[in-house]
């Protein structure tokens, strides 16, 4: 009770206040006396100074935050008072026990006294596990952090504190910890929760500390790395340079080099910035790396692309159309469209309009046609004829989209597309591109390239396409697009809607004649090492050999038979054979290079002719290869067969199979009107057949060819050789259009046909085809299938056998 009553004997102290600083119990701190708040409270317990402890002047000790006191402060002994180590006076104080301010009262001296009492701290002994568990945790955090700091002998003291009270307080010595920490652990008077509170602290604290340590390593590493790198690389720009000096070179890195040509040439600004970018990009690369590899290879790429090159182009209109005319016969659509575009080009540049809404004026022309009408050396004559670069592009085969757009630059050997590859070889923005064989374009699972082209030929954005490997805008629209095609149903219609549609049906005999003799005489004998009137071919040999060598629409056969010809006649005289120079006619034709393959029906002998006996008609057709004739069989199977309905062979779609169940029905319910046994239709099988049987045919055009074969067969009347015929039926008998009249009519006169009779609403096609063919043929629109069999049937007098 004496203890007690002791511990709780009010204290009368000076106080010696301390700004942003805490004290704990058993801390030992040096203070500064210059101080006026200090040296008053010194003075004070000096001169009051009584038993105390060891008869040693006692002080308050009260942090003072923002000039407010705290509520507890630490009852102190003055050990000595001197000098510090800066040689100015000061005082050591030691920390005891803690005291809870009370009111102020007076006191000798000028300090601030106050009325304490003492704060009791209760330890239970022995102490429980679980405090014997937390001082041991403190104490391995506090040597943990003090290991760190090499602070060894602080870890033995703390090691042999055994009171959980004055383990918490001597965290006051800890620096981490912020002044509101520390009047916190002051004011908790509990030991047991000061410790735990002290060991947060600590423990936040080396938490917070190896997350500091494990950043600082890793920016320590990573700037030894770039340390290291640097001075490698500054090793190896100095190898570089002794070996260029040995070598004699220039003296400036690569990626200096690219960035001096970046700047040195003449792009676009946004070009500009995307080439700067990759210079950057290479600069920082290593020479190990891939990535350089990839970012020069662009670089070069976009370097040799020209940006800004031009070709002026020749606005001599008479002078371009007079190219045209020397260099191709005939085609005289495609030369209208030319000297329409050159016109309209001269104006727009005589006005300033070269450039309107970010667009020039290009153009985007598809020349359909089929094999061997000159599409592709079109293509070559119409740049000449407008003085500008030509490219060819072969599309045929093509089934990767990346071929049109390129590949993405992430892709082991990417190259930009096509389109790309062409401009670049061109060397201008403004050459005629040739898209070779646009109908053979395919797809499979690497997309579909067709597609692709849809940008590129769509004036309305080809200005600005963007190749998938350059990844920059590229101005399309200043070139000159003609595609050339075979068969127009194989383009997709979106990219049929974008391009202007220049037919080339074929030549006539007449042309060929002059294309022969005007083109491929000359270039044939030069490569047969001929000179130029050694050998001749009068214009009736060509015209023969055009006629019945060569019957197609374009010219390449005939370019082959000239080319049998010469090497005949250059065999022929280094076998001394034959002298020259020589004169080829179209009597020396077969003695050279054989009988001819074409002979025309009409120049047959009668018996022998196709439509010699009923039930055989000429029609007329379209093929890939340009206009044919086309020959109809029809037959009527023996009653006794017992066989019935229609039969078709020859290899036919579905369009062609309805036309002859068509043709059979309108037979059947007008057969009394047109004078025909239509008992036998009923009675007897119907069989149709088209010879060639392994080549496939379709299409809605036969059907009047169909129904004539069938009426000659049934009224026992001839159907007329000279006399071919095309056109759609329908079940009332009207004669419905159909296309390709110009390539049908073409084929009709040279297979010596002199009578076509076609559907009334085709009569407009008969503008396109050429004079002299209209001269040659009598042509007759019809529009009743009716009038079609008085015009084909020969008349009923003429006695003929009956058909079977």
């Amino acid at each position: 009770m004496a203890a007690e009553s002791q511990a709780n004997t009010p204290l009368t102290l000076p106080v010696l206040p301390l700004d942003d600083e805490v004290v704990l119990p058993g801390m030992v701190v040096p203070l500064d006396l210059n101080e006026t708040d200090v040296r008053a409270a010194v003075e004070a317990a000096q001169a009051a100074a009584g038993p105390g402890v060891g008869g040693k002047p006692q002080v308050l000790l009260v942090p003072r935050v923002d000039g407010t006191y705290a509520a507890v402060g630490v009852l102190a002994t003055v050990e000595q008072v001197g000098r510090l180590s800066d040689g100015d006076p000061g005082a050591l104080v030691r920390g005891r026990s803690r005291v809870r301010i009370g009111a102020g009262t007076t006191g000798p001296g000028a300090a601030l006294w106050v009325e304490g009492t003492p704060v009791e701290e209760t330890v239970p002994s022995p102490l429980p596990g679980s405090v014997t568990e937390l001082m041991t945790a403190y104490k391995a955090l506090a040597a943990s952090w003090l290991q760190k700091r090499g602070a060894w002998q602080v870890v033995d003291r703390i090691q042999q504190i055994d009171t959980p009270g004055a383990l918490a307080d001597n965290a006051g010595y800890s620096p981490f910890l912020t002044t509101a920490q520390k009047v916190a652990l002051l004011e908790t008077g509990d030991p047991v929760a000061r410790l735990k509170l002290a060991t947060e602290h600590l423990s936040e604290h080396l938490a917070e500390q190896d997350v500091a340590e494990t950043i600082a390593k890793d920016v320590q590493e990573g700037v030894d790395k770039q340390q290291r790198e640097f001075l490698l690389r500054r090793q190896l720009d100095a190898v570089r340079k002794e070996l260029r000096e040995l070598n004699g070179e220039g003296e400036e890195d690569e990626s200096d080099d690219y960035r001096a040509r970046v700047e040195a040439a003449d792009l676009p600004e946004k070009v500009r910035e995307a080439a700067l970018k990759e210079v950057e990009k290479l600069e920082r690369a290593s020479d190990q790396s891939p990535e350089g590899s990839w970012i020069r290879t662009w670089l070069d790429t976009v370097l040799e692309l020209p940006w800004t090159e031009r070709t002026e182009d020749a606005y001599d209109i008479p002078g371009a159309q007079a190219v045209l005319d020397a260099e191709h016969a005939g085609l005289e659509d495609v030369k209208e469209r030319i000297t329409e575009y050159l016109a309209v080009r001269k104006r727009r540049a005589d006005r300033g309009l070269g450039v309107v809404g970010g667009r020039r004026g290009g153009a985007v022309l598809a020349l359909v046609g089929p094999p061997g009408v000159g599409k592709t050396s079109l293509g070559e004559s119409v740049a000449h004829a407008m003085g500008r670069k030509f490219v060819r592009v072969a599309l045929g085969g093509v089934r990767d989209e990346a071929e049109i757009r390129g590949h993405r630059r992430t892709y082991v050997g990417a190259l930009p597309g096509r389109i790309v590859r062409a401009i670049k070889e061109a060397g201008s923005m403004n050459p005629v591109v040739l898209l070779d064989e646009i109908d053979k374009v395919g797809s499979d699972f690497r997309g579909d390239p067709a597609a692709a082209l849809l940008e590129v030929l769509d004036p309305a954005q080809n200005h600005t396409f963007r190749d998938h490997y350059l990844e920059v805008e590229l101005d399309l629209s200043d070139v000159v697009f003609l595609a050339t095609a075979n068969v127009l149903e194989s383009i997709p219609e979106a990219l049929l809607d974008r391009m202007e549609l220049v037919r080339l049906d074929g030549y006539t005999e007449d042309e060929k004649v002059v294309i022969a003799r005007d083109h491929l005489l000359p270039r044939q004998l030069e490569r047969a090492g001929l000179e130029p009137g050694e050998v001749e071919l009068a214009d009736s040999a060509l015209r023969k050999l055009a006629g019945e060598y060569t019957r197609e629409a374009g010219v390449r056969n005939l370019e082959r038979s000239v080319a049998r010809l010469l090497r005949k006649v250059a065999a022929q005289h280094e076998l001394g054979e034959r002298e020259l120079p020589f004169t080829v006619t179209d009597a020396d034709l077969r003695g050279l290079i054989g009988r001819p393959h074409h002979v025309p029906e009409s120049a047959q002998d009668p018996a022998e002719r196709r439509t010699s006996v009923p039930g055989v008609a000429t029609g007329l057709a379209v093929t890939g290869a340009g206009g044919d004739v086309l020959y109809v069989e029809a037959s009527l199977a023996d009653p006794e067969t017992g066989a019935s309905g229609l039969t078709l062979t020859g290899q036919l779609g579905d369009v062609m199979k309805e036309s002859a169940q068509i043709a059979l029905s309108f037979l059947r319910s007008h057969g009394a009107e047109l004078e025909l046994p239509v008992a036998d239709l009923k009675d007897r099988g119907a069989h149709i057949h088209f010879p060639a049987g392994a080549v496939p045919k379709d299409g809605p055009s036969a059907g009047v060819t169909m129904t004539t074969a069938l009426a000659s067969l049934l009224s026992g009347r001839l159907v007329r050789t000279d006399v071919a015929m095309t056109g759609e039926v329908s079940l009332t008998g009207r004669v419905l259009p159909i296309g390709g009249v110009k390539q049908k009519l073409l084929a009709a006169h040279r297979a010596g046909i002199t009578t076509v009779v076609i559907p009334k609403r085709n009569e407009a096609d008969l503008d396109d085809v050429p004079a002299e063919i209209l001269e040659g043929l009598d042509v007759h629109p019809v529009s009743d299938v009716r009038q079609v069999l008085e015009i084909a049937l020969s008349p009923a007098s003429v006695a003929v056998p009956a058909a079977a």
